[in-house]
């Protein structure tokens, strides 16, 4: 079973991407301590945010969220990497832990060979997490993703035309029919749709998307329960009533990837429908 070539793995099974590691109790989220159990649980992708200090140094943090996973009023954007080094997480209950905020070199050397790595927030600093996947050999290992917006397509083909990389697209794909004609290596895309109506939860869509040979990525988790990102077929319905109406319904539909805050339920749920492996 190959774990680290994403069109190999999506052709056997639906592969499962954890959102920012498995976290819970005292073990905080996009740690390595949380990478290695989505590792155990089950996960194919680990998806991993990327924070950018003053002086162009990459940490594994998302941001914007200092004041909850740190207890902090300054943002990493606002240090130096000297004093990004020396953070350490709260947990849950907002107590201190000796888990640190990890520099992308520190991830990349605990991933590489593992799983697939998910980049999201790569237009933050496209140049700069380029150098760093280069500098790890994780070319083919790796998902680079950006919202479909013109300028960022742009930079993708000037600066990693050849990582693979996936357009977040919201309800109509108006644009990887313009991709496909750039110098981009395009193995699909992450979509959100509102209902199941919408164009992008279509099974002729996504059919459409398969016999071009791209991959949809279709989103269980909840960050916010206001932002809909799969008609509600989600992390939260999947655990408090029915994984047929969530995660069951995401792989029925035909999507290749799932991301999910509850990798071994949905892992073990896939398992036992008979959906995982294809």
């Amino acid at each position: 079973m190959n774990k680290t070539d994403l069109r190999t793995a999506a052709a056997e099974r639906v592969l499962l991407a954890a959102h920012r590691g498995v976290a819970g109790g005292n073990i905080p989220c996009n740690t390595l301590e949380a990478y290695e159990i989505a590792l155990r649980q089950g996960a194919d992708i680990v998806e991993i945010d990327i924070a950018v200090t003053a002086d162009r140094q990459l940490y594994v943090f998302h941001p914007g969220m200092e004041r909850a996973h740190l207890k902090s009023d300054v943002q990493i954007k606002d240090m130096q990497a000297e004093e990004a080094a020396h953070l350490t997480y709260v947990n849950q209950d907002q107590t201190p832990t000796a888990y640190s905020v990890s520099s992308i070199d520190d991830v990349f050397e605990l991933l590489k060979g593992r799983c697939i790595i998910n980049i999201d927030k790569f237009w933050t600093a496209m140049p700069e997490i380029t150098a760093a996947i280069r500098r790890h050999g994780l070319r083919d290992q790796v998902i680079v993703k950006t919202s479909a917006q013109e300028k960022w397509f742009k930079m993708v083909e000037e600066i990693a035309p050849d990582l693979p990389y996936m357009p977040i697209i919201s309800e109509i794909d108006e644009c990887t029919d313009l991709l496909r004609e750039m110098n981009i290596n395009l193995v699909g895309a992450e979509v959100l749709f509102r209902t199941e109506q919408s164009p992008t939860a279509q099974p002729e869509y996504i059919e459409a998307m398969h016999r071009k040979g791209l991959l949809l990525w279709a989103n269980a988790i909840v960050y916010n329960y206001t932002a809909v990102l799969a008609a509600g077929h989600s992390d939260d319905i999947s655990m408090t009533k029915d994984p047929d109406l969530g995660w069951g319904w995401l792989a029925d539909r035909g999507y290749d990837i799932i991301q999910t805050d509850w990798t071994l339920p949905a892992h073990l749920y896939l398992e036992q429908t008979g959906r995982r492996y294809k």
